[in-house]
């Protein structure tokens, strides 16, 4: 029998308040690292460039190695608390040090290794709730990433009042303490997630097979090549609007911050429309919007435009954002630490990818970055529709349980 949704919130608290520090961390330091590159550090280009682009590969490599290592043990909790430690030891430090290349080595090492702390936690959600109520398990993600988004809604502004009154020492010394509260949390309120107990009398359990690797890699590049256009999109808006629609830079700042407005609510729906409508239906329709946006930004004639296509935008990202990182870890049912890593490494990836693509369109339009999202966009959605994964057994139960209204097994309470 499936837990009342307030007995599994109440369960997930801990691990909500652990996620939110870890996203007020990331949120307070990543929109402003160039610039304590470029004027802290007095950092050139090119070692900006270089900075920027070694922080996000070290963290794919950490984070993939971490999560390959915890799926083998029972070890998601201990992980988490050296991850957060990490991040106290990266940000403590990053907050008093101003030479380059110690700082460079710190994000390829210490910080690399805090960048796991993200997919961990959202592989130990996983974890919990296909233990407790696999029936809510989209629902749950869904919600632990709505609070990273809410994350990103208020750092930015806080790291800018932090800023301005205690300089960068102020903004790292208080990303520091975001971690230890993580750790503190993860320390104190989380026990580990042990494998389920056995009944000697009963054969074991099969466990649910994984989708096929070509399917899996696939899928992840179809993910990679969405993610891209996200961080083209936020990075170009400004320019355009400046450049080629003649408004004023402020609209960048409305449009960015009705989007994440709109999003928190439509990630929470889009978790509850799981129980009714398939992840991968949800997602696919998700993804098609990001298509139609970038269309419609493409031909945009005003700044009007781009505010009334918000919600199309909103329904692209809070899709892939939140539904994507169930879908893989349901093609990969018995690893959902090197699942979720795979995930969350897309976002990175898509990072390094959208920056030479940015410098395109700064030597041609920058309504052409769109066009290239639109590319990417629907690349992306093509690759998914060609790489369905096969349905369990499990799953076409699901399915005809729902179709004719029955109730649905209790063991087959999973995302289709």
């Amino acid at each position: 029998m499936s837990p009342p949704p307030f007995t599994l919130a109440r369960r997930l608290l801990p691990l909500g308040l652990a996620f939110l520090a870890a996203g007020l961390s990331l949120a307070l330091v990543g929109p402003f690292l160039a610039l304590f590159l470029a004027t802290s550090v007095d950092a050139g280009p090119v070692k900006v460039t270089v900075f920027l682009v070694a922080g996000p590969l070290a963290g794919v490599a950490s984070s993939w190695v971490i999560g390959r290592l915890s799926d083998q043990r029972p070890m998601r909790r201990l992980l988490l608390i050296i991850a957060a430690v990490a991040g106290v030891i990266g940000c403590g430090l990053t907050a008093v040090i101003r030479d380059y290349w110690t700082l460079l080595a710190l994000t390829t090492t210490v910080t690399a290794v805090a960048g796991a702390l993200f997919p961990q936690t959202f592989a130990y959600a996983r974890e919990v709730l296909q233990r407790d109520d696999p029936a809510r398990a989209a629902l749950g993600i869904s919600a632990l990433r709505t609070v990273f988004s809410l994350a990103y809604v208020g750092g930015p502004p806080i790291a800018a009042l932090l800023l301005g009154h205690g300089g960068f020492t102020a903004v790292f010394g208080t990303a520091a303490a975001m971690y230890a509260l993580a750790a503190f949390v993860a320390f104190g309120w989380l026990s580990e997630v042990e494998a389920p107990a056995v009944d000697p009398e009963q054969p074991p359990p099969v466990p649910a097979p994984a989708a096929p690797r070509v399917t899996i890699w696939l899928t992840v590049l179809a993910f990679t090549l969405m993610q891209a256009p996200m961080v083209l999109g936020v990075q170009a808006l400004a320019l355009f609007i400046e450049h080629d629609l003649h408004g004023s830079v402020g609209s960048a700042g409305l449009i960015l911050g009705l989007c994440a407005a709109l999003e928190i609510p439509l990630m929470l729906g889009f978790g509850l429309l799981t129980r009714r409508i398939s992840v991968r239906a949800l997602i696919l329709a998700g993804s098609a919007c990001g298509v139609i946006y970038s269309a419609i930004v493409f031909g945009a004639p005003a700044v009007w435009v781009l505010l009334a296509a918000q919600i199309v935008n909103a329904l692209y990202i809070a899709s892939v954002s939140s539904l994507g990182i169930t879908y893989v870890q349901d093609m990969m049912p018995a690893e959902p630490g090197r699942a979720t890593t795979l995930f969350t490494n897309t976002f990175p990836i898509g990072q390094i990818l959208a920056g030479p693509l940015l410098g395109l369109a700064q030597h041609t339009d920058y309504r052409w970055a769109y066009a290239m999202n639109f590319a990417l966009c629907l690349l992306g959605v093509l690759l998914l529709l060609v790489t369905r994964p096969a349905a369990s057994g499990s799953t076409l139960r699901l399915r005809r349980a729902r179709a004719s209204g029955a109730d649905v097994p209790a063991g087959d309470r999973r995302p289709a």
